[in-house]
Formats: structure tokens, C-alpha cells, sequence
């Protein structure tokens, strides 16, 4: 597995990591003999990078990689969590040290750990991004040793230009993914002259880039690709990468008439992500054990030739393009 430096964290994490979102809620039922082994299988497959929230089932997420991490005491991991999300209502003006802190120390419990190793802001709203009071709070949580380094998870390219600028933002998260590539313009080579990691999350957009999905698949009611599909609960933006489900389907076919042979489409989307200049680490999510196997697996794939490069990026701009190069 090929490792890169974490930004200003410093610390090298495996290309391919781990998505968590799915061991929590969201994304229809995930057992926990289910959860573990998809962890197991991640771990074993190369990965030193797991990616979570104190929101992801309540905390449920967090639970499981704890009870994981006690017994794979020897493997070393970087495991990222976020805040924010737990404020209720979600807004600017809670995002303050006392509540940074039942929070922070909320997800040490659930992990079992004493400091946090990656702590980021989870799609803040964008009055956060601007107030100086929120990024002093968390240089705070570093000098109290409650966490290690912090970053931000946000919606926005121009969120993430704004984040980068601070000078104790060691990573931003941002979706990209075949379907979602304006970060390539501007925020990849700002990233990386600002020596800030970039985790790059919904690299499949939510499935539709695995190649499986046609118009009659049918998602479980408590999965987001069936009750978030016009935004309803959270930003559209996180479910099918904010694409019409229709329109993904049949991109997604012609994405798929491009993979190599003996791989799978997933693993062609991953390689695409992997092999964008500035991207640290990309965080497929599993529900199950072959899955986490397969996208551990991406990392060692060849890099795209320019042909096929050229070809996905022609579908971007005749099926996709229109309908999120603006928003996002």
C-alpha cells in the first residue's frame, strides 16, 4: 500500500483508507460482527487510515473502531473523527470551546483513546469558516493534548480555499470523484503548496460509480440514496455526489466501459482519485469484508493512461458537468 504524508499532521497514511459513515447509519443495516470485519478486512488489506464522526449513528461509528482498536492494539492507524454535527440547531454560534470540548472528549471515550489524532470540523456552517474565535478554540484542544491536529470536512471548494489559509489546518475533506472534479482547478495545487492533506470522501458517489446501480434498484428506507435524494435531511450534495440518480446511472455505464481487465469499476473510480496530484488519501466506504477488500486492492492498480483519462473526463462534461460544477 503506498503512503503520503498527512499535511501538517506529518504523519503518513495509507493512499486508500476507510470510510466509517456506513458502520454507524445511513446506509441501511451494518451488523457489528459485520462492521468489525469490515475493519479487519481493511486493515489487513493495507489501510492505516479510518475516517468517522460522533455523529455516524450516534455515535455507533466511533464505538466500533474503539472495540476495533483494542484488538489490533499493534497496527498503526490515524483515525480521524469529526464535530460539530452534534449542535442542535446547527448553527455558527455553537461552535465554541466548552461545546468543542464535550464533544472531543465525548469521541475519546467512544474510541478509547487519550487524544484524538485528527479531529475535523464536520461541514460547519459558513459563518465558522471566517471567525477566528472557532480555529483559536481548536489550537486550544491541541495545546490541552485533548487532540493532535484538526482539519475541516466541508461542502464547498470555496469553504475549502478559505480553510486552507489557516495556518493550524493540517487536512481538508472534500468530496471528489469522477463526478465531481472541480477541486482539480484550484484547490489541489492550493492544498498542496499550503502543505495541507486532502481526504477526498464519496469517491464511488454513493455507488453509482461501482458500475452496479441501473433505474430499478431499490435502497432500504433508513439509506440515504433513497430519503436524501433531493437534499431533505442534509446537503444533496452527499448523496449520488449530488448528481440525478438517472443521470448518474447512465454516466456510470459509460465510466464502466473503461475498466481494465481483471478489475472492477470501483477500482477504476479509486484509481482515478488516487492518481489526481494533491489528493492524500481517498475514503471509500464497505458494508462488507470483499468490499473493503477490493478497495484496499485499488491502491495497487496501474495509474490511468491518458486515454482513458481523457475519456472520463468527456463524460463529465456531456452528462455531469451542468448539473454540480456550479453548486459545489
Amino acid at each position: 500500500m503506498e503512503m503520503r504524508r498527512l499535511g501538517r499532521t506529518g504523519r503518513r497514511v495509507s493512499v486508500v483508507g476507510l470510510g466509517c459513515w456506513q458502520l454507524g447509519s445511513d446506509w441501511g443495516q451494518v451488523d457489528e460482527p459485520q462492521a468489525l470485519g469490515v475493519l479487519h478486512a481493511a486493515v489487513d488489506g493495507g489501510v492505516t487510515f479510518l475516517d468517522t464522526a460522533d455523529v455516524y449513528g450516534d455515535g455507533r461509528s466511533e464505538t466500533l473502531i474503539g472495540r476495533f482498536l483494542a484488538e489490533r492494539r499493534n497496527a498503526e492507524l490515524t483515525v480521524a473523527t469529526k464535530i460539530g454535527r452534534r449542535a442542535d440547531p446547527h448553527v455558527a454560534e455553537a461552535y465554541t470551546l466548552e461545546n468543542f470540548r464535550g464533544w472531543v472528549d465525548r469521541s475519546r471515550r467512544n474510541l478509547g483513546v487519550d487524544s484524538l489524532d485528527l479531529v475535523q470540523l464536520h461541514c460547519p456552517p459558513a459563518l465558522v469558516f471566517a471567525d477566528d474565535r472557532v480555529f483559536d478554540a481548536l489550537d486550544t484542544l491541541v495545546e490541552e493534548g485533548r487532540v493532535a491536529a484538526y482539519g475541516v470536512s466541508v461542502e464547498t471548494v470555496e469553504q475549502a480555499l478559505v480553510a486552507i489559509s489557516r495556518p493550524g489546518i493540517a487536512s481538508v475533506q472534500i468530496i471528489l470523484n469522477v463526478f465531481r472534479r472541480k477541486p482539480l482547478e484550484q484547490l489541489l495545487p492550493a492544498a498542496a503548496a499550503a502543505d495541507v492533506g486532502v481526504i477526498a470522501r464519496v469517491p464511488l458517489a454513493s455507488g453509482l460509480l461501482s458500475g452496479k446501480y441501473d433505474e430499478s434498484t431499490k435502497f432500504a428506507a433508513d439509506d440515504h440514496r433513497n430519503y436524501n435524494r433531493d437534499g431533505k435531511a442534509f446537503d444533496v450534495g452527499e448523496t449520488f455526489s449530488g448528481v440525478p440518480y438517472e443521470v448518474g446511472v447512465a454516466a456510470a455505464r459509460e465510466v464502466a466501459t473503461w475498466t481494465p481487465r481483471g478489475e472492477s469499476t470501483a477500482q477504476l473510480a479509486l484509481r482515478w482519485v488516487i492518481d489526481q496530484a494533491g489528493v492524500t488519501t481517498v475514503i471509500p466506504g464497505a458494508r462488507n469484508a470483499e468490499q473493503a477488500r477490493s478497495n484496499a486492492a485499488a491502491a495497487s492498480t496501474s495509474p490511468l493512461s491518458s486515454t482513458v483519462l481523457a475519456a472520463l473526463a468527456e463524460v463529465y462534461d456531456r452528462h455531469i458537468r451542468d448539473h454540480v460544477h456550479s453548486r459545489w
